[in-house]
């Protein structure tokens, strides 16, 4: 892991203090921010798994009911019952904003003008399990409209899961240790510079004090003399 290199100073110190703690409140931010998305997304997905099951059990019904029509008719008959569709929709997208990810919401509207019921081929000349196929199929589309959002805000939340997970990792693992590292240093750096100075100023003392009793005695000689 590669250091910070700086000044061992005082204030480069305060410095990276400052940006430790900063770097603690982003840590934690992000891990509640990873959280929620996690809560969000496993809920999106139960969603998603629930309303799959039921639009792939009316999808097969509706599959089921297309093969006995093309069984009952001739594929030309089935083709020409179903080649110029006189519904139209439209589908509207709004998005909104899912903890700093925009989701897609998707609408569909039928077209004006175009009743919602009426078949594109004459009821005379067609199969029942046809109508019962598009029904089905035309039943089941918002849902299947509804499902495509759900997982598309799934992939959306999981890929935001990863970023934040990604710097989460960055902060706690890289940058975190990296400022303790050089504020540990700077301050083992400054106790050695004080003890230093320390040591120097008890030097300058005891030479300052053993000045002082020299230049007593070269005043004093016979004082010395009677000690003695």
């Amino acid at each position: 892991m590669a250091e910070i290199r700086v000044n061992p100073t005082r204030m480069e110190l305060k410095k990276l203090q400052a940006r430790y703690q900063t770097a603690r409140r982003g840590h934690k931010l992000l891990k509640d921010k990873r959280d929620e998305l996690m809560r969000r997304f496993l809920d999106v997905v139960r969603r998603d798994r629930e309303l799959r099951q039921h639009v792939e059990q009316e999808l097969t019904q509706a599959y089921a009911a297309f093969a006995i029509a093309g069984a009952v008719g001739t594929p030309e008959e089935l083709h020409a019952a179903l080649m110029l569709p006189r519904k139209a929709t439209e589908v509207t997208v709004t998005y909104r904003n899912q903890m700093s990810v925009t989701v897609p919401d998707l609408f569909i509207a039928p077209h004006s003008g175009k009743p919602e019921d009426s078949f594109n081929y004459g009821l005379a000349a067609t199969s029942g399990e046809l109508d019962v196929a598009l029904t089905r199929l035309g039943d089941i589309r918002d849902e299947m409209l509804h499902m495509a959002a759900l997982e598309k805000e799934a992939q959306l939340l999981a890929e935001e899961i990863e970023r934040t997970r990604r710097r989460v990792n960055a902060l706690e693992h890289i940058m975190m240790p990296r400022y303790l590292s050089a504020i540990r240093s700077i301050k083992m750096k400054l106790d050695e510079n004080e003890r230093g100075n320390i040591t120097r100023l008890m030097k300058v003392k005891d030479m300052m004090v053993a000045a002082q009793i020299k230049e007593k005695h070269s005043f004093f000689p016979d004082e010395e003399e009677e000690s003695v």
